[in-house]
């Protein structure tokens, strides 16, 4: 899960960025609004946390002209403004969650994971694809019955994957959910994650589209390999 966090407190965002990243998160900070809008113009996520009270704006604003350019991701609300009517303003403006400080990590991290689910389109907790099973909110898979090891960006790679349901997404869209805004990735650093999956998973799990990108491959069968 790629998260883009949008506080300005430097205590506050540390905290969070250690707690998502023991999550298996991919996580983005930046401190204003005029930040938020311009990391969103450059890059894709799957969550946004956002704070209101930013240095150089209201985040209601910041959440409505994102609503209004058309921007349809999650955006989970973070802040101390606890009154009702603020609530209400927020879900208002476009929110799909409001959370008050100080608050539970893991309860967050449940709330987040429950927005992308819905996002892509799903109500369980667990992803499935054949005899591939997947739980984000813990990061274990399974493939036939056995648990598969991952490292934290393979995991990110195949989670992006398998809530497209089989859309092709481009190499771009592939390393902003690996490595976000994080400039110094070594040009192959996508095809070696993809290699690693493919040897774990099994090679038709991804499919390559030649100049295009790569999608989900078939459903992993259910027979174990002799």
């Amino acid at each position: 899960m790629h998260v883009l966090l949008v506080e300005d407190d430097d205590l506050v965002a540390s905290g969070l960025i250690a707690g998502l990243e023991l999550h298996h998160c991919v996580v983005d900070r930046v401190g204003t609004a005029r930040q938020a809008q311009a990391a969103l113009d450059q890059f894709e996520c799957d969550v946004v946390i956002l704070d209101l009270g930013l240095p150089d704006g209201n985040g209601l604003q910041v959440l409505s002209h994102w609503r209004q350019q058309g921007h349809d991701l999650p955006v989970l609300i973070l802040t101390a403004r606890d009154a009702v009517h603020e609530r209400v303003t927020g879900l208002e403006c476009g929110a799909d969650d409001y959370v008050l400080k100080p608050f539970e990590l893991d309860e967050l991290v449940a709330r987040l994971h429950a927005l992308v689910r819905r996002a892509a389109g799903r109500s369980l907790p667990e992803i499935s694809h054949g005899a591939l099973r997947v739980r984000p909110s813990t990061g274990e898979v399974w493939l036939h019955r056995n648990a598969v090891s991952l490292s934290r960006r393979e995991f990110a790679l195949l989670e992006k994957l398998l809530n497209a349901r089989g859309r092709v997404l481009t190499e771009d869209q592939l390393k902003d959910s690996l490595y976000g805004m994080d400039a110094g990735v070594e040009s192959n650093a996508l095809n070696v994650h993809i290699y690693h999956l493919r040897r774990k998973l099994g090679k038709e799990l991804i499919i390559t589209e030649r100049g295009v990108g790569y999608r989900l491959g078939s459903p992993v069968s259910s027979e174990s390999p002799s």
